[in-house]
């Protein structure tokens, strides 16, 4: 897993694999708009309390923290960043699995289906 940030540290402090980001890249090159920017957030909901959400955005939000990538731009909003301070984004393309892959540090644990966390 190797990450592709044009930044050392990442300020939004989740970083992309180069496997998430060239998906990324792929699925903005579909939507064919050029204003529009990952944004990882964490919000209330699951059985464990917490749940992501990836999704793309046009809107800049106050405290916003950007991380600038090859092509485009993952945001996070700034009551999400504690939660996903050191997490990492992998995208998984195989028989038994497919999408995106959150592996963040800070989750305590998380439900048997693994939509959401604590």
């Amino acid at each position: 897993m190797t990450e592709t940030q044009t930044e050392t540290d990442a300020p939004t402090g989740v970083a992309l694999t180069d496997e998430a980001a060239a998906k990324v890249k792929a699925l903005l090159e579909q939507e064919g708009r050029d204003d529009l920017r990952l944004r990882v957030a964490v919000q209330p909901g699951g059985c464990s309390g917490l749940r992501y959400q990836l999704f793309f955005d046009e809107r800049s939000l106050d405290g916003d923290v950007v991380n600038t990538y090859d092509g485009f731009e993952l945001v996070v909003d700034r009551m999400s960043v504690p939660y996903l301070a050191g997490a990492s984004i992998d995208f998984v393309d195989k028989i038994d699995a497919q999408g995106f892959q959150i592996d963040n540090p800070n989750a305590g644990g998380s439900c048997a289906c693994g939509d959401s966390f604590h």
